[in-house]
Order: structure tokens, then sequence, then C-alpha cells
């Protein structure tokens, strides 16, 4: 019993360390709670400005053609639609009526017979159209009429500048719209050669 007495400051030591320890031991083991993560709230995306209408004009072998008013992710076939449908001698196998349409845009819905550019659909966007607001409405692939363009238009053909756009626009008011395209070799100074160089890029209607 002496001895227990002599040590008993030891024996408290010991059992204080082996207290802590379980302490320790037990703290480390208790389940802890899974991290708390703030998750900031998506924005919403503004809301898109609805875009302004189409204005195009639909010319050629249509029933009324026109300007119209279209929605802006109209196509082509809604221009022919609005203008009332293709007339009986459209030549639809030549144009693509999927085509997207732009502001500004002149659609030229071509007739059988009447030689035209080998573009899908003269004027159209895939077509790499040239027309714009406020702009002349030329199909970048050249599609001329011969018989209502003005000079600006006429000087877009090759080999025919201001001077022989003015001998056209004089003749066709002397003598009325031409016939067929080849009728343009009438005005003095066309001939052959520049018929040849413009024979793709007119067309009369």
């Amino acid at each position: 019993m002496g001895w227990l007495q002599s040590h008993r400051g030891y024996f408290l030591v010991t059992l204080a360390y082996l207290a802590l320890t379980g302490v320790a031991v037990l703290a480390l083991r208790w389940p802890r709670p899974e991290p708390i993560t703030i998750v900031a709230p998506t924005p919403s995306p503004a809301p898109t400005v609805s875009e302004a209408p189409l204005r195009v004009h639909v010319t050629g072998a249509v029933v009324r053609p026109g300007v119209y008013c279209l929605s802006p992710d109209s196509r082509l076939v809604d221009a022919v639609e609005a203008a009332g449908g293709m007339a009986p001698d459209a030549d639809e196998e030549r144009i693509n009526l999927a085509d997207r349409l732009v502001d500004g845009q002149q659609v030229y819905v071509p007739r059988r017979g009447v030689t035209i550019p080998p573009s899908p659909t003269p004027g159209s966007p895939s077509a790499g159209a040239s027309s714009r607001a406020g702009g002349v409405s030329v199909a970048a692939a050249g599609v001329v009429n011969i018989n209502t363009a003005s000079a600006a238009e006429l000087e877009t053909l090759p080999g025919i500048g201001p001077s022989l756009a003015q001998r056209i626009i004089e003749h066709r008011e002397a003598h009325g719209p031409f016939a067929d395209p080849a009728g343009i070799m009438d005005v003095r100074g066309i001939g052959e050669a520049t018929f040849s160089k413009i024979a793709d890029r007119i067309v009369v209607y």
C-alpha cells in the first residue's frame, strides 16, 4: 500500500495522458459534416432584341413582282410566296428555294429558256449577293435586266462604260424594250464581241 502511495503521481500522470490520447483519437475519428459550397446563381440571359423585318425585291417569273416585307428568318420560298407564287413559265429547277434572305436583296426567279448565270439563286446570300439597303439591287453574279436597269446597273457589265450605258437607255426609250438579250447588239457600239462578254449576265422581262 505504501508503494502505491509513493507512485500515485505517476499513475495520475499516466491516466491523464491516456485520457487525452483517447479524446484525441475520438476527435480524429468523429464524422465531420460535408463542407458547405456556396453556388452563385446563374444570371439569366438578357432578352434578345427582335431583328427588324427584311425588305426584298422579288422580280422575274412571279405573279406579283414587287418589294415585300418579310420576317428576319425568311427564306427565298417565303419571298416567292409573298409575290403570289411562281409564274407558269418559271424555271424552278434553277433556283434554291431554301436560301436565306438578307435585307435589301433582289430575288430573281428565272424563266425557262432565259440565259442566267449558273448560281442557284442570283442575288441570294449563298450566291454572294451584293445587294444592300439603300444601294443598287443587283446580284453579285451580275444579272441585269436591260429593259429596266439604270445607267449605274448597266455599267456593272463587262465592257459597258458610261457612254454605252447611256446609249442602251436611249435606245430602249426610242424603240421600246428589248425583245431578247441579243437585241442589245442593235445599240451602236455593241457588237458580237461585247455581247459574248455579257450574254450570261443580262436578261429581259
